[in-house]
């Protein structure tokens, strides 16, 4: 049975990583080894010529943590993944081997605040920059891509506001141009959606969150799809054309693999953006419970969604799940078991109130995370927005009568409960 076959949780539990042969190890183990034994010198020289698959030194490829690549991919159905140390990192390696000076990106204006000041200031540094604009404005978006754009980048469930993005549209875009569309798939998952089935290019996760689901780990991938040609045109000559930085070699040469061959080879080798096993193995562990978690997640989610919507205190509610919600149509066809459990909440009395309603949480934790197993709540205006522009807060969800909550696995009732006493003291 090949993976293409099998269900989703049988792969969440299995894909990646065959019983250890020396051993016999059911689990993954951690291999906590700095460097690989080569068979002789001709078995070196193929790896390092990229005609052998295997391990030379765990900055690029290590056992742990490629099973961990393989097993999100196989998820993802996508044809390559590489682990890296954040979800940051595996933006800047998921652009690597796109970019160069000039080159721009074309960017959805609803991100994570911190993506936001990354594409926006820190790539600036690097020659490249980034245009942001509202995807659901469909002609904005082509009217911002120019002969210097390399890709289009979202997210399937925007953090902090929980929008869904129309990817078949944006998909259909990318390809007019001959470019990637990039999805940022954190919110989601591959449980509520796989975005190559959508037309994305790549797509990037932080494990940090609902993947490892526990906050123990900080960990990004990159998944490719394995379906560009980055030979179609000279937009790509890191792919496309002989490698400097890797003794001539031409990564398009390599098929469906190209992108992760590069990203390991010479991303991971130059940038050294590299998971460590041990996150490798935490997040693994986190995945083979991935389904029945987003399961709970989701269904927590709808009911507390639907509780605060009829909330006093409460001016709005961002969730997708409700038939309110601007994005609940489109929610139907891009998430269809659920809208997620991220979302955020307007209160009547602005500011003051959401900063009363976190510090009266009980049960919620005042975290700057989302997608743990425990309920979770943050004031985006204050904390993971606070370094943007009121404009830009505004257009991202994160106004500051705004509260992001990231609804956990705990019994509902609970949920509910410490939100109705907490919005009591809010006023």
């Amino acid at each position: 049975m090949s993976d293409q076959t099998k269900g989703f949780d049988t792969l969440a539990v299995h894909a990646g990583y065959e019983p250890d042969p020396a051993t016999g190890a059911r689990q993954v183990p951690i291999y906590q080894s700095t460097a690989y034994v080569f068979k002789d010198a001709d078995h070196a020289a193929r790896l390092f010529n990229l005609e052998e698959v295997g391990f030379i030194y765990s900055r690029l490829t290590n056992p742990t943590v490629g099973a961990l690549a393989n097993r999100v991919a196989a998820l993802e159905g996508a044809a390559g993944g590489i682990a890296c140390s954040s979800g940051h990192a595996a933006q800047i390696m998921a652009l690597f081997p796109l970019m160069g000076p000039g080159r721009n990106i074309v960017a959805s204006s609803r991100l994570y605040g911190g993506t936001i000041t990354q594409f926006s200031q820190t790539i600036r540094r690097f020659g490249w920059s980034a245009t942001f604009v509202d995807t659901d404005d469909l002609d904005a978006v082509e009217a911002a891509i120019d002969d210097d754009t390399r890709a289009i980048f979202c997210e399937t469930i925007a953090n902090p506001g929980g929008y869904v993005t129309d990817l078949d549209a944006l998909a259909k875009i990318a390809d007019r141009h001959g470019i990637p569309l990039i999805v940022d798939n954190t919110t989601a998952t591959p449980w509520l959606c796989r975005p190559i089935e959508h037309g994305a290019t790549l797509v990037v996760h932080s494990a940090t969150k609902y993947l490892t689901g526990n906050g123990t780990v900080t960990g990004g991938i990159v998944v490719d799809s394995g379906k560009f040609d980055w030979a179609a045109s000279d937009k790509f000559p890191s792919l496309s054309q002989p490698e400097p930085a890797y003794h001539g070699v031409k990564f398009s040469g390599l098929g469906s693999m190209a992108f992760t061959f590069h990203s390991i080879a010479v991303g991971l080798r130059d940038l050294g953006m590299t998971m460590n096993p041990q996150g490798a193995h935490y997040t693994l562990m986190g995945i083979e419970t991935l389904g029945l978690r987003m399961e709970r997640h989701v269904a927590n989610a709808r009911k507390v969604a639907e509780w605060l919507e009829g909330h006093d205190a409460v001016e709005a509610v961002t969730y997708a799940g409700l038939p309110s919600s601007p994005s609940y149509e489109r929610a139907q066809r891009i998430v269809p078991k659920g809208a997620g459990a991220l979302f955020t909440i307007a209160l009547k009395g602005g500011y003051d109130a959401c900063v009363k309603l976190v510090g009266a949480l009980e049960l919620f934790s005042h975290v700057a995370n989302l997608g743990d197993t425990r309920s979770l709540v943050i004031h985006p205006a204050s904390t993971t927005h606070r370094q943007l522009e009121a404009e830009q807060q505004m257009k991202a969800g994160a106004a500051p009568n705004v509260v992001r909550l990231s609804i956990g696995i705990e019994d509902v009732a609970d949920i509910i409960a410490d939100l109705e006493q907490a919005l009591a003291k809010a006023g």
